[in-house]
């Protein structure tokens, strides 16, 4: 349709102007970034565009590339994962896994470039806005728009700061080459621009209506914030506590959430922006509006015996981590293990769970081929709740990134760090409780309170890519990723960057950032 536009507007031109200038004729269907901006429906439309590089859309039309970059990017680094029979076809993978990459590896280049292109729509977003009048753009809807597109680029500089020790702060709207020459900037500077972006996050409102589900709330913007004052406490040890109390105080303005009873529910498609989401990425089966976010993430997340890839597998590390505190007197481990994993246990095989309606030793006896992994687990999470969307080609099953689970044990980190350990405790048995169906912790000093909270952390979140960003937090990535048989785990940063600030100065982003319009309507 775009194209036949183009078309009848050139037909147009040749039809009124003379055969020397036809050529230097704009069409008047095609918009441009000076007469887009016209109301509130273009802004959303642009908002649309920032949202959209949460899904690492690198390819056209390409609806896995999600779980093909996101995956090996933070989870293989973690010792709850183990890789997948078929991981050695793809070097690249295996270079994150062991830290031998160079700067040619393929999977971060998309993750620095698609979180960058994100960057890039939030700034024109705050900077076309401001042009805009009241006659245009209400005040109330000018307040929320500008405060969520600066918490999408502290959120994507944010994910980007996590993962290379020194990144690039675009904080203007690019129009021209001269501009991306730009030095990267020291880790505390970097911060300081993000905290300014998530507080002025804060700004919007903290409930969406029905039409507008998935996108963030204050809620989000505090949650990110106590979250960046929990790093920074790590990183800055002379302005600890001033960060710890700061990171308190935003937890504590995340209102108006609670934890799911269901946990299985959040990660199966059953039950998507639950009370308990505050950000999660939305996939969807159907074409209306455009929508048609497909995911392939349970091919790859499924091993062999649940007819996936068999790219991921949950590790020894993990499984005895579940197991850790034993069975209670049910007869049954931590209740998020069996949400979590398929694994041969009696709640799988005596009718009480059921694997896709099956017992596990019928759903291994399947197929006689991959009866090997008799006592190989699998991960449940994140795979659809019935065997009709297992055997599709994609599913709409939604990914939280941030869930007031994480909130709650976030603060009660920080209550700890500071001493304030009693204030900690009740945040941890309140997620045990409610997810794990356990008894409340034993243990009340700081040590034992702090061994707790990483329990929990691992259990409470596995595959939801958070471990790296906790082992490096409480300084512990060498020491655990040397028990998992990692190597070179010494490599505690990413040491790609220089071929990312490459990329970001090359003609290509150049072309992306100034004819970003053809992303809106082109996708």
């Amino acid at each position: 349709m775009k194209a036949l536009k183009y078309i009848a507007g050139i037909c147009l031109a040749l039809s009124l102007t003379s055969c020397d200038d036809y050529l230097t004729q704009t069409s008047p269907d095609k918009l441009t970034s000076d007469s887009y901006w016209r109301d509130k429906a273009d802004v959303e439309s642009a908002m649309s565009s920032a949202y959209s590089q949460l899904y690492f859309a690198e390819y056209s039309g390409d609806q896995w590339d999600f779980s093909e970059v996101k995956w090996p990017v933070e989870a293989y680094r973690q010792d709850d994962v183990d890789l997948g029979k078929d991981v050695q076809n793809y070097p690249n993978w295996v270079q994150l896994r062991n830290f031998s990459y160079n700067n040619g590896n393929s999977q971060f280049s998309i993750y620095w470039k698609s979180y960058y292109r994100g960057i890039s729509f939030c700034n024109q977003i705050i900077d076309k806005v401001a042009t805009m009048s009241e006659g245009q753009l209400a005040a109330a809807d000018r307040k929320q728009l500008l405060a969520e597109a600066h918490f999408l680029r502290g959120f994507y500089h944010m994910q980007l700061l996590l993962n290379w020790e020194k990144i690039i702060i675009r904080d203007t709207y690019i129009t021209s080459t001269s501009q991306l020459d730009k030095a990267l900037s020291d880790r505390p500077e970097t911060w300081q621009f993000i905290v300014d972006d998530l507080k002025a996050g804060t700004e919007m409102s903290n409930s969406r209506s029905n039409e507008e589900v998935g996108r963030v709330t204050s809620g989000t913007a505090y949650a990110y914030l106590g979250y960046a004052y929990l790093t920074m406490a790590s990183e800055q040890a002379d302005k600890k506590a001033e960060y710890l109390n700061a990171a308190v105080e935003a937890f504590n303005n995340v209102k108006g959430y609670s934890l799911e009873s269901n946990y299985a529910s959040m990660f199966n498609g059953t039950n998507k922006n639950c009370k308990e989401s505050l950000f999660e990425v939305q996939f969807s089966l159907s074409s209306a509006n455009g929508a048609n976010y497909a995911t392939q993430l349970h091919r790859w997340i499924g091993t062999e015996e649940f007819e996936g890839w068999d790219e991921i597998t949950p590790s020894e590390t993990l499984m005895n981590e579940f197991k850790k505190e034993g069975k209670l007197n049910n007869g049954l481990y931590d209740a998020r293990l069996y949400a979590s994993v398929f694994f041969q246990d009696p709640y799988f095989n005596d009718g009480t769970g059921k694997v896709y309606g099956y017992d596990w030793d019928a759903w291994i006896k399947r197929n006689p081929e991959v009866e090997e992994a008799y006592d190989r687990p699998s991960f449940r999470k994140f795979m659809p709740a019935t065997y009709e969307a297992l055997t599709q080609s994609t599913t709409d099953v939604n990914i939280p990134l941030m869930r007031y689970a994480n909130v709650l044990l976030m603060k009660a980190e920080a209550f700890n760090d500071l001493g304030r350990t009693g204030e900690a405790i009740p945040l941890i048995n309140e997620v045990r409780r409610v997810h794990g169906n356990m008894p409340a912790m034993t243990g009340t000093t700081q040590a034992e309170v702090q061994a707790q909270i990483e329990h929990e952390r691992m259990i409470e979140f596995p595959l939801e890519n958070l471990r790296w960003y906790d082992l490096r937090r409480w300084g512990k990535t060498a020491e655990a990723l040397t028990a998992a048989g990692i190597e070179n785990c010494e490599l505690h940063l990413y040491e790609g960057f220089e071929h990312a600030v490459a990329w970001f100065q090359s003609d290509y982003v150049t072309e992306q950032h100034l004819n970003w319009l053809d992303g809106i309507f082109g996708r």
